[in-house]
């Protein structure tokens, strides 16, 4: 049996009372129900989605693209309620449906994931004829997109640890034609996951760096950093979402570090200048004129080196969670003896599947991460790459030193920086916003390496990346 595992919007359908329906008339509800399903069927094929199971009275479906789920859904419930509205006798199927974004196991016809179970819970909370979307789902679509929802906060969802933050999509009148509004220009929309759009380009010594482009607007470079993957990105709880919200208003462009994720694995060279190499070979590959480069952590100082290199190519400069400094040149003997104590960790123990050495790491980079943040993240540094580069990559990182480059860089720059970060400590992001001239610095709030979606700080970052680039 073939299987095929991807990040797609699950939708779940169910009918409302189909056991009371049956006991009025049983083989006139029966009809019905088929009748409806066949409509969110037909509904579903039309906007882009496949139906890949019809269960007694229960429909599981999926798409690509979050505007065409919402869009289907909308269409779906205004033609079901027309339908229903021509029936003199009062057996008339009315629907709910969940939607929920997630990684599925798709077999045949079958479907099976963590993605699954929640849409299913989530169409539970809905009412008669109603849509409840998980946030993700909502964050997914592009505000440009004329949906009204209502947020039903913080939701407890049996099975799952973590509160689940869900919305209504209302149903306003003429939600028709607002759905076909909505299907023509989700056409522009980019798919959640594309493996099409993975490409490849060359760097100066001919390691194949993997790429990828999303969203529409003003070129935004996301500067590749260690553990990474272009593929399991978008499921990364502390990653994904940077993504999905800023790809609403910029050109998303973001690629894989040598070494590391989708690009070349065996035999590279990882060293500084060679990253500073990629980042420039990936622009060129692009051809923009001028772009805004985004680089977290580590790739803070690639990014720096690169402005300073290319100055007339960057209108834009973000810094988030970065240093100037590795752990190695801060004069910090205790950081230098972390240093040392983390590479061995991972040269003994990142293969393992035993995820305990991987831990270390995922501690320290997302301290608030739930139990099942943190099982993902484990799993995901593995597939990231081999430990042997990662333990170069750690070594590298750790003997960066590009203050001396700082009082150079003269293009707007904003440095954001998470308080108790424990990667890269506030000093050095206070070093980096007092030394390149005219620097912004945005303080937040957490404890996280990169915040999650959760966080109470994470808005407070996205209004000042915006603002922040508003002049593009």
């Amino acid at each position: 049996m073939a299987t095929e595992t991807k990040l797609v919007v699950m939708l779940h359908a169910d009918i409302v009372g189909s056991t009371a329906l049956v006991q009025k008339d049983e083989r006139v509800s029966h009809e019905r129900i088929q009748d409806a399903f066949r409509r969110l069927s037909e509904t579903i094929s039309s906007h882009g989605g496949t139906t890949h199971e019809i269960r007694g009275d229960a429909l599981v479906a999926v798409f690509e693209r979050a505007s065409d789920a919402v869009a289907a859904a909308l269409a779906f419930q205004s033609a079901n309620a027309a339908a229903n509205q021509t029936l003199i006798d009062d057996i008339k199927p009315e629907v709910r449906i969940g939607m929920a974004l997630g990684e599925v196991v798709i077999a045949d016809t079958t479907l099976t994931g963590v993605g699954v179970v929640l849409a299913q819970r989530l169409e539970q909370l809905a009412a008669p004829s109603g849509i409840v979307i998980q946030g993700a789902v909502q964050e997914a679509v592009p505000r440009r997109l004329p949906f009204e929802y209502i947020f039903l906060g913080e939701q407890s969802v049996k099975g799952f640890d973590d509160p689940i933050r869900a919305f209504s999509v209302a149903l306003t009148p003429g939600a028709d034609t607002l759905a076909a509004v909505a299907r023509e220009a989700s056409r522009t929309e980019i798919g959640l996951v594309d493996q099409s759009a993975v490409r490849y380009c060359l760097s100066g010594d001919g390691v194949s760096i993997a790429h990828a482009q999303v969203g529409e607007g003003y070129p935004l470079v996301l500067v590749g950093s260690w553990m990474t993957h272009l593929e399991k990105d978008w499921e990364n709880p502390s990653w994904g979402h940077y993504l999905s919200h800023l790809a609403k208003d910029f050109t998303i462009i973001r690629y894989d570090q040598r070494g590391n994720g989708m690009s070349d694995w065996d035999d590279v060279d990882i060293s500084f200048d060679k990253m500073v190499d990629d980042l420039e070979s990936l622009i060129d590959c692009y051809e923009y004129e001028r772009v805004a480069i985004f680089g977290a952590s580590q790739a803070a100082s690639v990014s720096i080196a690169y402005t300073r290199r290319h100055p007339e190519r960057v209108s834009h400069l973000i810094l988030h969670g970065g240093y100037a400094r590795g752990r190695r040149r801060r004069g910090d003997p205790e950081a230098a003896a972390e240093s040392e104590a983390l590479v061995t960790l991972i040269r003994q123990g990142w293969g393992r599947d035993n995820p305990a050495f991987r831990q270390t790491m995922t501690s320290l980079f997302m301290p608030d991460a739930s139990q099942q943040e943190a099982a993902w993240f484990n799993e995901f540094q593995k597939a990231c790459g081999p430990g042997a580069n990662i333990a170069r990559f750690r070594q590298m990182f750790d003997e960066i030193d590009v203050t001396e480059l700082l009082d150079c860089i003269n293009v707007p720059t904003l440095v954001v920086h998470c308080v108790e970060d424990s990667v890269a400590p506030l000093s050095e992001g206070k070093l980096l916003a007092s030394r390149i001239p005219g620097a912004q610095f945005v303080t937040l709030n957490s404890k996280n390496h990169m915040m999650f979606e959760r966080d109470p700080e994470f808005p407070r970052f996205l209004h000042s990346v915006r603002n922040f680039l508003r002049s593009v």
